[in-house]
This record gives structure tokens, C-alpha cells and sequence, in this order.
């Protein structure tokens, strides 16, 4: 069995391989993005994650990847997002925000470059954000309820919420004008800058979610409570904003 790989770099000539073999002439492209592309990838903690591109003909032969895709789990590699180009032109409107955060920062592996021409709507995108951060937004009040003061329930919480936010911060920043850097604390700074959040409560969840901050429980309470407050009073901007 393969090892994890160090760099993303170590598996694409094997990855090129195993998926030429399988579609041949109906693999369009092979493409990294995320943490492997934006060079924040950490070895056996951080997933390498892939879109494939495939023909109209490649895509009804799903199943012959089956075996591939439970070799490269093994090595990290999340399973891939199995798209064709029809889907990704039909569906800028439904999915703007993912696929402004795969556009991006993304390297293509194998393949045409798809994503180059692909434009996003600014609307699409603002309404998009919007309903994710109020879903979200119920999501961390529920699961805060949840936690019923546990310390470890509170910290998981920080650390599964602030990665889902940050991919909605970029979009946010795209939207306001601003420049969205490419690692995420950068992001987070920006956005606090930005949109006139509290410092204090975004840093300290930065460092819960990396496991630099060990606080009491008390301190963890308010420190989420500020966190949903903050969030609460960002979703209120955005439905406000003037694209």
C-alpha cells in the first residue's frame, strides 16, 4: 500500500495513470484544489482533494472507478467531485460559492484548464452566502446547545465550523472588492478588517481550531457566544449589501 504523501506533487504522475487507464480519451481533466493547492497541505492531517472532469460518454462508465478511488483513500485523497463540462456551465448559479472557493486556488494536474473561463455571477454568489451563513449560523447555535458546556464538544464545534465560514469569508471579500489572500488566517484577518468583526473573538477561535489555545470552560462558552454573535450581526451585512 502507497504511503501518504508528503507533497501532493509525490502522487500525480500515479494519479494521471490510474484514471488515463480508466476513461482514456473521456478524462477532460484532472484538477487539485484546496489546501494542496493553495500550499497550506499538512501530511496524514490535511486531504488532498480532486475534481475530475469527464465526458458525456466518460460519465456513465462511473462505476469502473470504483476500485481507484478506495486505492487513493488510502493515500489521503478525498473522494473526488466527478463532474462534465455541461454540469459545471448549467450549474454556476445553484453552486456559485463552491465553485468561486475551487476556482479559487486549484492546479490542474491533467487535462484542460475548465475553470479558466468560468464566470460567477456576483448576485448568485451574494445570495449563496447568504443562505449559508444563516443556515450555518442555525447550525452553531443547535450544536452549541448541544454541547452543554462540554470543553471538548465546544472546541470540535470551533474547529468543524471556522473552515466552512472561511470558504464563505473569500467569497464575501471577492464580493466587497477586497483581495482575498490565499491562506486561510490571512483570510480571516481580512474579513474581520473587512466587515468590522471583533478581533479578539476570531483569533481566538484561529487558535482553538488549531489547538493553540487550551481555555477554561467558561471562557470557551463566551468565547462561542461571541462567535454566534458575530456571525449573526455578518449575516445581517449581507443581505444588506450593494453589489
Amino acid at each position: 500500500m502507497g504511503k501518504i504523501p508528503n507533497r501532493p506533487e509525490e502522487i500525480f504522475d500515479e494519479l494521471k495513470q490510474d484514471y488515463t487507464a480508466l476513461f482514456g480519451d473521456d478524462l477532460v481533466a484532472i484538477i487539485l484544489y484546496g489546501s494542496g493547492a493553495r500550499g497550506e497541505y499538512v501530511p496524514k492531517k490535511s486531504d488532498i482533494n480532486l475534481l475530475i472532469v469527464l465526458s458525456e460518454n466518460g460519465i456513465e462508465r462511473l462505476g469502473d472507478a470504483t476500485d481507484a478511488v478506495a486505492k487513493w483513500q488510502k493515500r489521503n485523497v478525498r473522494v473526488p467531485l466527478v463532474m462534465t463540462r455541461g454540469y459545471i456551465e448549467s450549474s454556476l448559479d445553484a453552486f456559485s460559492l463552491e465553485f468561486f472557493n475551487i476556482r479559487s486556488a486549484y492546479q490542474v494536474i491533467q487535462g484542460e484548464d475548465i475553470l479558466k473561463d468560468v464566470v460567477i455571477q456576483k448576485e448568485d454568489l451574494r445570495l449563496q452566502c447568504e443562505r449559508e451563513l444563516k443556515a450555518k449560523l442555525l447550525l452553531l447555535r443547535e450544536s452549541f446547545l448541544e454541547a452543554n458546556n462540554k470543553s471538548h464538544l465546544l472546541r470540535e464545534l470551533v474547529a468543524q465550523s471556522l473552515s466552512a465560514f472561511i470558504s464563505i469569508f473569500k467569497a464575501l471579500l471577492y464580493l466587497k472588492g477586497d483581495e482575498v489572500p490565499e491562506k486561510n488566517e490571512a483570510v480571516l484577518s481580512a474579513t474581520v478588517q473587512s466587515f468590522g468583526l471583533d478581533r479578539e473573538t476570531f483569533q481566538n477561535l484561529w487558535h482553538i481550531k488549531r489547538g493553540e489555545k487550551k481555555s477554561d470552560r467558561g471562557a470557551l462558552k463566551e468565547i462561542v457566544q461571541k462567535y454566534i454573535s458575530e456571525i449573526r450581526g455578518l449575516s445581517i451585512q449581507v443581505d444588506q449589501m450593494d453589489l
